[in-house]
């Protein structure tokens, strides 16, 4: 007896953008009108098909990457996702001060951290995530992605973004194309912040900013200057602190940029 093979005929359309590894931003597409699942936690498509998807920090290995296709067939696959290494620093004799703040800077704190959430939470149409992001500020990297403290053997908060040194007053620039959705001169933690959506629960974060350009709901176009970098909220020096989210997953800018000694090797030439 024949045997019947039974498959899609989009099965071969699917594409992915980005390393499967912890902290990486991953974008692709599939034939327009599948549907996704991700871990059994359905993603948003575009109406053309495009999707972003995240690894946190601590990522599973094994992921379980699910499509199906317009035609009712439905394929899965499976996702191997490389680990990371973070740097972990100790440091000890920090005051009770700093270890705990008082409880009016808490409430503050966490007032800040609400509005960032819901900041981070919205979902648009927008389809800039698709986009070649560039580095908002280019120079020195002082600070990675993933890298954590022990104050005074009490482990803190792993560091979230990617910081790039550069004096108080340096212009940051969009990305890629979004919307203003947060735009705050003093947090307690990052002071000035601003936060872009560039669609479908992808946004970036810029803190400790000394000068705000923009309001909540102004339009950008990558490359559009968005605020100044400062040494504002709870930092030593001045610097930008760029943050990428997928919704609330925290992720390493550096997923979706060029490595930045290419930029400034690429600068340097050009001039």
């Amino acid at each position: 007896m024949a045997s019947l093979l039974c498959f899609s005929t989009f099965a071969a359309a699917v594409t992915f953008q980005g390393q499967f590894e912890q902290g990486a931003l991953v974008r692709g597409s599939v034939p327009a009108g599948s549907k996704i699942l991700l871990n059994g936690e359905a993603v948003k498509v575009t109406p053309n098909g495009q999707f972003a998807i995240g690894f946190d920090r601590d990522a599973a290995v094994d992921q379980l990457f699910k499509v199906t296709y317009p035609d009712g067939l439905t394929e899965i696959k499976p996702l191997k996702i490389a680990t990371k290494q973070y740097k972990i620093d100790r440091v000890t004799g920090i005051s009770q001060k700093i270890m705990k703040p008082d409880p009016i800077a808490q409430a503050r704190a966490a007032k800040d951290a609400i509005q960032t959430r819901a900041a981070r939470d919205i979902f648009s149409e927008q389809q800039a995530f698709m986009q070649s992001f560039i580095w908002p500020v280019t120079g020195r990297i002082s600070g990675v992605y993933g890298s954590q403290r022990v104050y005074n053997d009490v482990p803190g908060n792993p560091h979230f973004g990617v910081d790039v040194a550069r004096p108080t007053g340096t212009v940051v620039v969009a990305p890629a194309d979004g919307v203003i959705t947060l735009a705050e001169p003093d947090m307690f933690y990052s002071g000035g912040t601003v936060i872009i959506d560039h669609g479908y629960g992808v946004s970036s974060t810029f803190l400790h900013l000394s000068k705000l350009y923009l309001k909540v709901g102004d339009k950008v176009v990558q490359g559009d200057n968005v605020a100044e970098i400062g040494a504002t909220g709870r930092v030593t020096g001045p610097h930008l602190d760029w943050r990428l989210n997928w919704f609330q997953m925290r992720l390493d800018p550096v997923s979706i940029v060029p490595p930045m000694a290419a930029v400034l090797a690429a600068k340097k030439a050009a001039k």
